[in-house]
């Protein structure tokens, strides 16, 4: 069952100033959506829109196979959890949980019935005689997202509601929501984030918004997908950069054949030759095209004395090689990002192990795959994986 629908939803503010741009989508039932994009994009305005608080200038909104355009927030089934957590300061966590439901006229005894199942669903029972000043951010977070849970909502909607936490809390409360979303069998839940590792972490599905000054692509839809099939199977070089952090490797190039395999291309700046796994039939020869390959799709590096040279580059039946230098290697304990740059200054990332060793200004080889290789057209297209 379609728990919400979106039907044509377009919005803008004034006459020259558009914010989404025909967007059509369906959420099911109890499914986990996370709209994503960059700042901009209009995803926390396609929330509103959802919730009722901002009005679509085109377009329906469907809610439980109801349309709910005319609908006020109070009477559409949601509970919102806003970025920041607007906790009533003078009362306790106990008054602020309860306080929306006493405003609707429910029992007393009903609302302590629902206070106390929010509380124990999110280990607040300690500190339900406390004031938000005597709580944490994470606390703070919880009690925000405990008032959403007292209304029993057929869709919990929230607006980037980790943005306030430190790192730490941030990783507590994402692991909170996945539990809370399983814990509520149709509920569904609209999540929205600029983070990319809260929306392939909490996830179903996965809405990539765009933004940018190309009016036919501002406020669109750029993809949608699970998790998995945005990060393996990215539609354009957008969805590809977006997704992955550090960004994936882009290299200029040219197509030099095709075949059952795939396409060969020589990049641009060093006339190396390399393969990736596509499916070739919109291609040409001599098309432009970019290549791309994400960093921790480089295998171990080796040594530069291990590789057999051929041309300025090696080749394998099932590996190819990249031979480069080594200008900078950031650290990170669990793992370590290696800058290499060719001849010609163009950086490649490599993600390596933790406890590499390598020093800058050493010749050092990338291997990779051609099954693990992009191309994308000129226009930013990607060209289909086989």
């Amino acid at each position: 069952m379609v728990a919400i629908a979106l039907k044509g939803v377009e919005k803008s503010f004034g006459e020259h100033t558009p914010v989404l741009r025909n967007i059509d989508l369906d959420i099911g039932e109890n499914e986990f959506c996370v709209f994503l994009g960059p700042s901009g994009c209009g995803k926390s305005t396609l929330l509103r829109i959802i919730a009722g608080l901002e009005d679509a200038t085109s377009g329906d909104v469907h809610i439980g196979g109801r349309i709910v355009n005319a609908v006020p927030p109070s009477k559409r089934g949601v509970a919102m959890v806003f970025q920041s957590y607007a906790l009533f300061p003078h009362m306790t966590v106990e008054q602020n949980l309860g306080f929306g439901l006493k405003l609707a006229g429910v029992s007393v005894d009903e609302i302590a019935r629902k206070v106390n199942g929010a509380a124990k669903i999110l280990q607040l029972e300690p500190l339900l005689k406390r004031k938000p000043v005597a709580l944490s951010g994470g606390q703070r977070q919880r009690v925000s997202i405990g008032r959403a849970i007292v209304r029993e909502p057929g869709v919990f909607l929230f607006d980037e509601p980790l943005s306030n936490l430190d790192t730490m809390l941030r990783g507590q409360t994402r692991v909170e929501i996945a539990k809370l979303h399983r814990q509520f069998a149709r509920a569904s839940t609209v999540y929205v984030t600029h983070d990319q590792v809260e929306a392939m972490t909490l996830g179903d599905k996965i809405v990539l918004l765009r933004a940018g000054k190309d009016a036919e692509c501002f406020g669109s839809i750029a993809q949608v997908g699970s998790p998995l099939d945005l990060y393996h199977r990215p539609n354009s070089r957008f969805v590809a950069e977006f997704i992955g952090s550090p960004k994936m490797n882009i290299l200029d190039g040219s197509v030099m054949a095709i075949n059952d395999e795939g396409a060969s291309v020589k990049l641009e700046r060093t006339n190396e030759i390399v393969s990736a796994s596509v499916d070739g039939a919109s291609l040409k020869v001599g098309q432009p095209v970019q290549f791309g390959i994400r960093p921790e799709h480089f295998a171990d590096v080796s040594s530069l004395s291990s590789a057999n040279e051929e041309n300025g580059h090696t080749v394998h039946r099932d590996t190819q090689v990249f031979l480069r230098n080594v200008t900078l290697v950031e650290r990170l304990g669990e793992h370590s990002y290696v800058h290499v740059e060719d001849r010609d200054q163009t950086i490649i990332i490599a993600k390596q192990a933790g406890d590499t060793n390598y020093k800058v200004g050493a010749p050092i080889a990338l291997h990779f795959h051609s099954k693990s290789c992009h191309l994308f057209t000129a226009d930013g297209r990607a060209v289909p994986k086989r």
